[in-house]
């Protein structure tokens, strides 16, 4: 099947966040054992989603992790102007939900995988699809404590997120959280008789709002944009009507980090700080939501010099969007994000790919077969 073909099918399955991936991963894993290539589900504790893991040549051997999820994001925005969920061609352009994030990154690997399997590769060459990256990356971690089982360690792995086909060694990590506080309801005309959330709330918003402002004055890491680590507070709900005492307050916080910083310490003074609302007879619970590792690797790293050998471009040093990437750096495989498509394409009514970014991304996965034919 062509890369075209491939990605329609893919985009067919509405694989949003969150949802069961069955009728995905089943196809994925037919097409590949069609083609006598070896895979394994690994189902996640949820269970009703999976990771993939397959493999072209010997396991025994070191080789390389194309590494891609399967999951995009809801397509309830309005603006589009076709089904999300059926891959429409309009010239070159090829519109649809993932297209970009990153359907197209997998159907370029599923179709240059035939070719792969015919090479008969010293090296072997793995395809990790995970599903629930958009939420945090929740789904690869199964799949990287199992790698030792699956095949030896690679020399590295390739995170196929959209980046122009051009190779990027680095981007910050990521923690967030759900912050709930339970107060005492009642009237307004009695706040003494009351324990009101949004006010207990309001205390940790504020002590959030400063860590975002400290922390603009550094460190820095000049290859970020903005070049510091960075706090937000995403969401806040909370209250009935202006004349009850708000018995309840929710709030969700976001940190982002510099190499070499933890994205979850960086949230610690804000759970401290909501900690303190017990000492007031206030109930708070904190969820952590996600968390990723930053990911940073060095310009003369051999992976990187093999991937601007591949795609003949110049590796860029970072983006601001984070990957799976550094989970696979933290598991001491070497990572480096490159794929079809432009990110500021993602997430956005009328998601498209180009035909010849298919094209160039499935060129450059074959090349990367021939390097590990030799």
């Amino acid at each position: 099947m062509q890369a075209v073909e491939i990605l329609e099918k893919l985009v067919g399955f509405p694989t949003v966040v969150g949802t069961p991936n069955a009728d995905i991963v089943a196809w994925i894993g037919g097409y590949l054992q069609s083609h006598g290539i070896a895979v394994t589900l690994l189902p996640g504790p949820e269970g009703d989603r999976s990771n993939l893991f397959a493999t072209i040549g010997p396991k025994e051997v070191p080789g390389y992790i194309l590494s891609g999820h399967m999951d995009v994001v809801p397509a309830t925005e309005s603006g589009w102007t076709g089904d999300p969920f059926h891959l429409r061609q309009e010239s070159d352009r090829l519109y649809g939900r993932g297209a970009t994030d990153m359907k197209g990154f997998l159907a370029a690997a599923l179709a240059a995988a035939p070719k792969l399997a015919e090479m008969h590769l010293r090296r072997p060459i793995h395809f990790a699809f995970s599903y629930d990256e958009e939420a945090g990356c929740r789904g690869v971690p199964h799949m990287i404590e199992r790698l030792p089982q699956l095949c030896e360690k690679p020399l590295g792995a390739l995170i196929g997120e959209p980046s122009g086909m051009r190779a990027i060694r680095a981007h910050k990590g990521k923690s967030a959280a759900r912050l709930s506080v339970k107060g005492r309801s009642g009237h307004s005309s009695r706040p003494d008789q009351g324990l009101n959330a949004i006010h207990a709330m309001a205390k940790v918003l504020t002590s959030a709002a400063g860590e975002a402002d400290r922390l603009t004055r550094g460190p820095f890491e000049d290859v970020f944009e903005p070049p510091y680590s960075s706090l937000q507070i995403g969401t806040v709900q909370g209250g009935q009507a202006v004349n009850i005492i708000p018995e309840t307050c929710e709030a969700e916080f976001e940190a982002r980090a510099i190499s070499g910083v933890d994205p979850a310490d960086l949230l610690s003074p804000v759970r401290g700080t909501a900690e303190k609302l017990r000492e007031l007879g206030f109930t708070v619970e904190w969820q952590e939501l996600s968390a990723y590792p930053a990911l940073f690797l060095p310009a003369d790293a051999p992976l990187a010099t093999l991937l601007e050998e591949l795609t003949d471009l110049v590796s860029l040093p970072a983006v601001s969007y984070g990957t799976e990437a550094g989970l696979f750096q933290q598991a001491g495989i070497d990572a480096i994000i490159c794929g079809p498509g432009e990110i500021d394409r993602a997430h956005k009514p009328n998601e498209y790919i180009l035909t010849d970014e298919l094209a160039a991304c499935q060129a450059m996965i074959e090349r990367l077969g021939e390097r590990c034919r030799a």
